[in-house]
């Protein structure tokens, strides 16, 4: 950097003209001397023009905001939050198999933990065999248990068998009942068989649990940076503006604070680590987050390719329909 003229070689001017005696010239040397050049030039007597708004070379450079829209978010005072959610409305099963080899009328449904057979006689009854599409109705005409498992006796509609229209102990059937169908003149409770009672099927909740996690950080400014007090329009990310009193790195960390809210609810898991010290799972279990949830327990596409045209993207849809609620459960 170089200073010229140098000082006590000033000449006052009779005028108020520019002449080359009569200023200061403060220019950037580009580092000879062994003086740093990374001076921003000051254009011989003219100050510097200064743009006096931030730019927004990123744009909006937020993430928060899904959470909110998609209708995701509840507050908590509490260290957990439990909540549960309604099952289906109408009774199917899936996994079912064919029994009696290939004269075979029954059905055998596997039951797991929390789930019985609440199929009634002369329910009306879609079986469908998902490996071939082959599909037929019929009526029950026996409902039982045997082995653990729940028993099917079944009439189709279409005069064969079951073990006729879907192979021999067919496995991987799914069933649906969508009505049940009475002869005239019957009264159900009375007996067995057209009059047999019927089951009453009580709704089951399925309930879940997760557990808040603290978020923390930090900004640390000495006092007197606080009174360089600079005044610049800055555009927020929430789209207002304004000349504020400017702390830059005051106001990027609480807009990071606020994402880490967010992305933590996002992208959080729960902790596996059973461990000792600080970071067991007891002192800090973590979080589920909505990607974790949907892996666990979602609709989760792999290996889809735009090679495959719309047929793959039109068995996704059909997939989401018949989940119900798909305004509230598909987030694209």
């Amino acid at each position: 950097m170089s200073l010229l003229p140098q000082f006590g070689a000033i000449v006052p001017s009779q005028t108020q003209s520019v002449l080359a005696t009569n200023y200061l010239q403060w220019n950037n040397n580009g580092g000879a001397a062994g003086i740093p050049g990374n001076f921003a030039d000051f254009a011989q007597q003219y100050l510097p023009e200064i743009y006096e708004s931030e730019v927004e070379r990123y744009g909006n450079r937020t993430l928060s905001g899904f959470l909110r829209m998609v209708g995701a978010e509840m507050p908590m005072t509490s260290d957990q939050v439990i909540w549960s959610e309604q099952n289906r409305l109408h009774i199917s099963y899936d996994n079912v198999a064919g029994t009696g080899g290939g004269a075979g009328t029954g059905l055998l449904i596997p039951v797991a933990a929390g789930i019985v057979n609440v199929i009634s006689i002369n329910d009306t009854i879609v079986i469908l065999d998902p490996a071939t599409g082959t599909e037929a109705k019929g009526i029950v005409t026996a409902s039982g248990a045997a082995a653990g498992n729940g028993t099917l006796t079944v009439q189709l509609y279409s005069g064969l068998t079951i073990g006729a229209t879907f192979g021999a102990n067919a496995p991987g059937l799914k069933i649906f009942v969508y009505g049940s169908d009475y002869s005239k003149g019957t009264t159900i409770g009375a007996g067995a068989g057209n009059s047999a009672a019927r089951v009453s099927v009580e709704p089951v909740l399925t309930q879940f649990s997760n557990s808040p996690i603290i978020i923390r950080d930090q900004y640390v400014v000495s006092g007197s940076d606080t009174a360089q007090i600079g005044w610049v329009n800055v555009a927020t990310e929430d789209g207002t503006d304004g000349y504020l009193w400017y702390l830059k790195a005051a106001s990027e960390t609480r807009l990071r604070f606020e994402d880490y809210l967010e992305m933590a609810m996002v992208e959080g898991e729960l902790n596996q680590n059973a461990g000792a010290g600080a970071n067991q799972n007891l002192l800090q279990p973590g979080t589920q987050g909505l990607f974790a949830a949907i892996q666990a327990r979602g609709n989760v596409e792999t290996g889809f390719t735009a090679a495959q045209g719309l047929t793959e993207f039109d068995a996704i849809l059909k997939n989401l329909d018949t989940q119900g609620a798909i305004k509230k459960t598909c987030y694209s």
